[in-house]
């Protein structure tokens, strides 16, 4: 549906801009809406209804903010979420408050689609047709999002790639971030073969969290997923991470049947004497990274080939919203994390929304609409409409995503152009 925005912006003035975009508004809050890829680089999805459960958005918009606003009987036990005193809770937002009571408070942002590694579970071998740099968020946009995003109650943005590092301005954006009021948690996943220089500078503006992809412990296996070298530059950067007291320093770890399932007691020693937090990742279909099932190795079988080394294993309570099940070696100063997405899924505690480095509005990682908020901002939208226009994507959010087989025939953006 953003397509009929972006085709007309060379075009048009931006006070005409400005009109087509609140009459398009209009018909994206109060009717059925026809949704595909905003950028013309990549595919056409397939044309899909969405709707509002209210007809009126702003009657949408009241429904929700009581539903937001209610109290807990008297009499009735707390659940969780619920163990402050009633006059303590603050009702969080209800733009980014979903139909099923979610609340969204963890964003990621996009930062580039370039990436100077050809991972094979997030890239197509043939690589991708990049978006021209005028189509993709300025710095000033990032922030101006990431604003409002913040003011309705993110206090965790991630930023992401492509290859964030890659990125000039990653520095300014940053500094710019630490200065909003509510913001608790800046964090970047990176491949870490940039990461030990820029590292020092970094924390000190402000990052508090890093995550860094390493899928083999092998420099030739290594080199064969990745599609290049720089394994050593990794290394260098994990251990760059852990000198400058990042706690814990995660490792993204996907794991492929086939490629490096048999490094998964490797990867867990790592743990033994570092604070790190090794995180298996199940294989996950996207547009060309070939994914097939007998690919995938699920959590379960993860866990029991670990357990048979060490069977003692303990789970680690974490919050609802963790994505990852956590568990610890006992007497290892680090853990391990499952990230269960194909044979466990954990929408029902989903708590992220992502952006596109082209400016693009995914409520799911695994769903296929988007909504153009990079348009919206250029066609002169106000904060105002622009939280409409998120609360109402947000609205539109599905109790869950689809089951691993409907998602690996479903058209979506590869995982490059997503944001990992």
């Amino acid at each position: 549906m953003a397509n009929c925005i972006h085709g007309s912006l060379g075009l048009l003035s931006k006070q005409c801009r400005f009109r087509q975009f609140r009459q398009f508004f209009g018909q994206s809050v109060n009717g059925g809406v026809r949704r595909m890829y905003s950028s013309a680089n990549h595919k056409k999805n397939q044309l899909q209804e969405s709707t509002l459960t209210h007809s009126n958005f702003s009657a949408y918009l009241k429904s929700t903010q009581r539903k937001a606003t209610k109290t807990i009987p008297e009499g009735v036990k707390a659940g969780l979420g619920d163990s402050l005193r009633n006059e303590d809770i603050q009702p969080f937002s209800t733009v980014l408050t979903d139909s099923f009571g979610r609340h969204h408070n963890y964003l990621r942002i996009s930062l580039t689609e370039k990436c100077n590694l050809r991972c094979q579970y997030c890239m197509p071998e043939k690589g991708v047709k990049l978006t021209p740099r005028s189509q993709l968020l300025s710095t000033s946009e990032v922030l101006t999002i990431a604003r409002l995003f913040v003011q309705e109650g993110v206090d965790k943005i991630r930023l992401t790639g492509g290859e964030p590092l890659i990125r000039p301005d990653l520095l300014d954006i940053i500094i710019e971030l630490r200065k909003l009021n509510g913001l608790k948690t800046i964090a970047v996943t990176t491949n870490g073969i940039h990461l030990a220089k820029p590292l020092s500078r970094l924390k000190e503006a402000g990052l508090d969290l890093i995550n860094i992809s390493l899928d083999s412990l092998v420099p030739a296996k290594f080199e064969f997923i990745v599609r290049r070298r720089g394994f050593h530059k990794v290394m260098e950067g994990i251990d760059k991470a852990i000198e400058l007291g990042f706690t814990p320093v995660k490792i993204n770890c996907v794991v492929m049947r086939g490629l490096n399932e048999d490094e998964l007691l490797d990867f867990v020693r790592l743990t033994e004497k570092k604070p790190l937090e090794v995180r298996f990742i199940e294989y996950m279909p996207f547009d060309g990274n070939k994914w097939n099932f007998k690919k995938m190795v699920s959590y379960q079988e993860i866990l029991d080939h670990i357990k048979q080394q060490w069977p003692n294993l303990e789970m680690i309570q974490t919050g609802c919203a963790n994505t990852a099940k956590m568990f610890k070696v006992p007497g290892f100063e680090g853990h391990l994390g499952f990230i269960t997405s194909m044979s466990e899924h954990f929408c029902g505690s989903c708590n992220r929304l992502r952006i596109t480095a082209d400016g693009n509005l995914k409520v799911c990682l695994f769903g296929n609409s988007e909504f153009s908020l990079r348009d919206a901002l250029r066609s002169g939208a106000s904060d105002e409409e622009l939280l409409q226009v998120i609360g109402a994507a947000v609205g539109r959010k599905k109790k869950e995503h689809a089951g691993m087989f409907k998602i690996s025939q479903m058209m979506n953006r590869p995982m490059i152009l997503i944001g990992g």
